[in-house]
């Protein structure tokens, strides 16, 4: 086994048909991180009949005296299922990389754990996957552990909508909560539109801080994967707003009214009268956040009256299936659901064109407990969404001297 640099080419090729590919190994998003302060390397792994049989993209910097510490994202693109490869790998990454000064090296390969449903139940196991985490640790990784969250650099767990041929079928799997989103966005008056500019200035306001990117990245992104890239937009017609919000302000103004009448109504029982106050008292709730809701609608005709966008996403579009990359919303108008709106949008539009699924990106694993993402979960997993949880995350130690000086000097 030798360790040899690829040109982005060979590594595309190889990596394109790899059964672990996915688009953070590509040549496109290496030199997207190259503009962002990374070096990159492509490395192949080839065997002992000159035959390519593993490689990878590995992006790093140097963080101490010149010597750095680099990351494979969702690589290696390699067999972890046989053992002593494992040992012959990792001899030879500390050798061609410990010379040039590479301290540590991470990977977290893009290999399922388990397929669950929305609740979190195990529908599938993939053992392999076990046994590699074994192979991995027995061969000197650290590995960082089943963990629930966002402890690794990329989410152990993601949400997955499969799409079906019939289009209200799979509306018809949401779950209740999901379909009366998506249906209170549309009668917002909310719009969804696929930007064919590709501008991405509205996302960056939406995603930029949750993401932690500067808009650079994001149009860096656009450039790279070209036409493997859309833009969605969720736009309120302002005008269509205001028309709604009237019409669900006066309607419940209406009911309200009759429910008051029953209140009073003496010819009913004391309970029946209790049972209609209960309605009213909710109904009273309604209207206040109909009024205030109508205000805003009045208002942001006058201020927008061609429309005004709330919320954005961006897809990459990547070996049959689409990916959101980055999403946000207007956090001030959360309560209409663009975003549950721009999903179904995507969903109708990748079926139309036969993809194979829509990867929502990260959730957490933590389905029992209430926690501060668990809003997170929901927004996703109501879509009849399956679970896909990684093996994880692990590093190796490629020069000790050196990294445990690094360690002791940054404690």
């Amino acid at each position: 086994m030798k360790i040899v640099k690829l040109t982005s080419a060979q590594f595309d090729k190889f990596a394109s048909s790899h059964k672990y590919r996915n688009y953070f190994q590509s040549s496109m998003y290496g030199n997207v991180m190259k503009k962002f302060g990374y070096r990159t390397q492509f490395l192949g792994i080839i065997n002992e009949y000159n035959k390519l049989m593993g490689a990878t993209l590995i992006i790093y910097k140097e963080v101490f005296m010149k010597n750095k510490i680099a990351y494979a994202p969702r690589g290696i693109l390699f067999n972890y299922e046989n053992k002593e490869q494992i040992e012959e790998l990792v001899e030879k990454l500390k050798n061609v990389l410990g010379k040039q000064g590479f301290m540590l090296l991470r990977i977290d390969p893009y290999i399922p754990l388990t397929i669950r449903d929305a609740q979190g139940n195990i529908m599938n196991i993939n053992n392999k996957g076990t046994e590699i985490i074994n192979n991995l640790k027995k061969t000197g990784f650290s590995y960082k552990g089943k963990n629930l969250y966002f402890e690794n650099e990329k989410p152990r767990w993601e949400a997955l909508i499969i799409l079906q041929k019939n289009i209200e079928e799979t509306f018809s799997r949401f779950d209740k909560r999901t379909r009366n989103k998506i249906r209170n966005a549309m009668n917002s008056g909310i719009e969804v539109i696929k930007d064919e500019s590709k501008s991405v200035n509205k996302l960056y306001q939406f995603a930029g801080k949750k993401d932690k990117k500067p808009l650079s990245f994001y149009k860096e992104m656009t450039l790279r994967f070209e036409n493997d890239i859309d833009i969605y937009y969720a736009k309120i017609n302002t005008e269509k707003f205001l028309i709604n919000s009237r019409r669900s302000y006066e309607k419940e103004v209406e009911y309200n009214g009759l429910l008051a009448e029953k209140v009073q109504d003496m010819t009913l029982d004391q309970r029946e009268r209790n049972q209609y106050l209960n309605k009213k008292m909710e109904s009273d709730k309604l209207i206040t956040t109909y009024k205030n809701r109508l205000l805003k609608a009045t208002d942001m005709l006058k201020t927008n009256p061609n429309g005004i966008i709330i919320g954005g996403a961006m897809v990459i579009k990547y070996d049959g299936a689409a990916y959101i990359f980055s999403e946000g919303i207007d956090e001030s108008n959360s309560n209409l659901n663009a975003n549950y709106l721009i999903r179904w949008q995507m969903i109708k539009d990748y079926t139309e064109q036969g993809f194979k699924y829509i990867n929502l990106n990260a959730i957490v694993g933590d389905f029992e407990n209430k926690n501060q993402y668990s809003g997170l979960n929901e927004s996703k997993l109501g879509f009849n969404a399956t679970v896909t949880e990684y093996i994880g995350e692990f590093d190796i130690i490629l020069n000790n001297f050196t990294y445990n000086l690094y360690k002791k000097m940054n404690k």
